[in-house]
């Protein structure tokens, strides 16, 4: 909740901004039965059981009584009473929601509190505002409403949510719904409908997405970057199966310790087989199928491999939460000595990667292990040893980081880089994790140069994330609006009439001999209407041709998003846009990816 402290201001507006939504539903609604009322992020919420429900243009008036509540400038007074006193009090009123809260609150707390502002009172801890007339009029706006059921559970009748967004000032609030309209407009699901990247069929199942040409492209071109990047790092490539034996995982501890994301077995010939949910377990049998030396670490295995985890439905979003994913993964295999410059490398590789796209806005979260041994390998020296060594590469690497407990993986410590978007949500858009314990559960060995047997440390890394969550990301920074190297259709030539055709279509052919992702937009539309839709289709670059363009063999170059257009030898333009894919350049800043 905005990481609020309790006694803060906001949290204050927030709580007391609920306390006056309550009052004004009363004065409409005056048999109303009062549910809670907390402030949350971004505002507040009431829940309410009404016997003629409000509806979304109702929601106004509200806000106007509610403003005139707040230029009464009510006092709020607290009062403390005994649980019998409390619910005699509530009785009278017939609410009996929170008379069963009293009754939940009463084995903590003997004596309970309420607040009174004006004519309205509610069983409430607090705080508060002093009075109504400090809250701006114009700092919160009533949002939506929504049905929530008593208590959360579904065995409990269905009441009425009125949400309601508030800040400090009339001017935060203003800049929240800004940036809320723009994440609304730049949604990858909602972009999706219009740009195909992606469907999720139901006859295939939820959460599994199955990816069209125009999202294919950008999943082809992520790994292309990251193979040629790990390549020049020194990666070697491996493939391994979707489906394994339940040894392995009992192995490496994802039964038990990750069952409840596994999807469940299958079984055929006396044996059980699990849809792999990481990529991990294959790696160290690759490692583990030839003898290793001190000279071959460190030893780096990457894959673009596909997984698969059970989320629950409710839970499932577009890209963002899938029950199969691809990940750009690798696990490094080193010795002590090396642990530390591999760690801190693969740390400058994300940074490196968020750079390149433009993500400057992320910092790091630290998870480490709690003393839970039902949720973590249980070996205490391994945990303790890990956690300081990655300790030591946060400090080192600059990048300021939390720390937290009991959100590591079962088998270490990892850091989750978390980026915040250009809408402001905030993801977790890659992890790396400290490995001192599958090498000895796997029986992982290397002949060190003293001619003895010692177990390797491993590194598990993801710079790239998954392509269902790093795509989704990416159409929702860009808005859909790619550089043309990563664009699925680069460009497109619009004939100003058919005339001019057979010319759009011998440039085409020059620049897809050339592996140039290109079109010609051909139809019957009007020439502004073919300008139109390269727009809605985000094209990053238009090539205009006509008689004069045919004439002296050049083109109308005009960029995504810009009105101004430029005349130039078509031999120039493709030079110029090879060199802008070969090195990944974005040109609205120059910048090479």
């Amino acid at each position: 909740m905005d990481k609020l402290e309790v006694n803060s201001n906001l949290y204050k507006i927030r709580h007391s901004l609920a306390h006056v939504l309550a009052q004004a539903v009363l004065e409409i609604r005056p048999s109303a039965k009062l549910g809670f009322g907390p402030p949350i992020e971004n505002g507040f919420y009431y829940d309410f059981d009404l016997e003629e429900p409000l509806t979304q243009e109702d929601l106004p008036k509200l806000e106007k009584r509610m403003r005139h509540i707040l230029k009464l400038g009510q006092f709020f007074e607290r009062e403390e009473l005994i649980q019998k006193d409390m619910v005699e009090l509530l009785s009278k009123e017939n609410q009996h929601y929170k008379i069963e809260q009293v009754e939940d609150l009463v084995a903590q707390n003997e004596i309970l509190s309420l607040y009174r502002n004006g004519p309205f009172w509610d069983l409430c801890e607090g705080p508060h505002v002093k009075s109504t007339s400090e809250i701006p009029k114009n700092c919160f706006s009533l949002d939506s409403l929504a049905g929530a059921y008593w208590k959360g559970s579904e065995k409990n009748g269905m009441m009425q949510r009125v949400y309601g967004l508030a800040f400090e000032t009339g001017e935060q609030l203003k800049e929240y719904k800004d940036k809320r309209n723009l994440a609304m407009q730049r949604d990858h699901r909602k972009l999706n409908n219009k740009l195909r990247y992606f469907t999720i069929s139901e006859e295939v199942g939820k959460g599994l997405p199955l990816w069209m040409p125009n999202g294919t492209v950008i999943r082809d071109e992520l790994e292309k970057l990251a193979r040629e990047k790990e390549f020049l790092a020194g990666y070697k490539r491996v493939s391994t199966p979707h489906i394994t034996r339940e040894d392995l995982y009992f192995t490496s501890g994802h039964l038990p310790y990750y069952k409840e994301s596994m999807f469940p077995p299958m079984e055929m010939d006396g044996e059980r087989l699990f849809l792999k949910p990481m990529n991990c377990p294959h790696h160290h049998m690759i490692f583990k199928a030839e003898p290793r030396s001190y000279r071959d670490l460190p030893l780096r295995l990457a894959e673009y491999g596909t997984c698969y985890r059970y989320e629950q439905s409710g839970e499932l979003a577009g890209l963002l939460r899938v029950r199969g994913m691809t990940m750009n993964d690798a696990h490094i295999y080193c010795t002590p000595d090396q642990a530390k410059e591999e760690f801190i490398s693969v740390m400058n590789l994300h940074t490196e990667y968020y750079q390149m796209f433009g993500l400057s806005n992320f910092w790091l979260r630290l998870s480490l292990a709690e003393e839970d041994k039902g949720k973590f390998v249980d070996e205490p020296e391994l945990w303790k040893k890990a956690e300081n060594l990655v300790s030591e590469v946060m400090e080192e690497v600059g990048i300021p980081f939390e720390a937290v407990r009991g959100e590591a993986a079962f088998y270490g410590p990892k850091i989750d880089f978390q980026v915040t978007n250009v809408v402001g949500r905030e993801e977790t858009a890659s992890t790396n994790q400290m490995d001192l314990v599958m090498g000895s559960r796997f029986g992982l060995k290397y002949t060190a140069s003293d001619s003895q047997e010692h177990t390797p440390i491993i590194i598990h890394r993801a710079p790239l994330g998954t392509h269902e969550r790093f795509v989704a990301f990416l159409i929702e920074h860009y808005g859909g609006a790619f550089p043309t190297w990563l664009a699925p259709v680069q460009v497109r030539f619009i004939p100003v009439a058919s005339a001019f055709n057979e010319y759009a279509y011998s440039l085409n052919k020059n620049l897809y001999n050339s592996l140039i992702r290109t079109e010609v937009d051909d139809s019957h539309d009007s020439f502004s209407k073919k300008i139109r839709n390269a727009a809605l289709d985000k094209i990053p670059n238009l090539l205009i041709v006509g008689e004069k363009e045919q004439s002296n063999q050049n083109v109308t170059w005009q960029r995504y998003g810009k009105k101004t257009r430029e005349s130039l030898s078509f031999e120039v333009f493709s030079s110029m846009l090879s060199e802008e894919i070969t090195n990944r350049l974005d040109w609205r800043n120059n910048k090479k990816i």
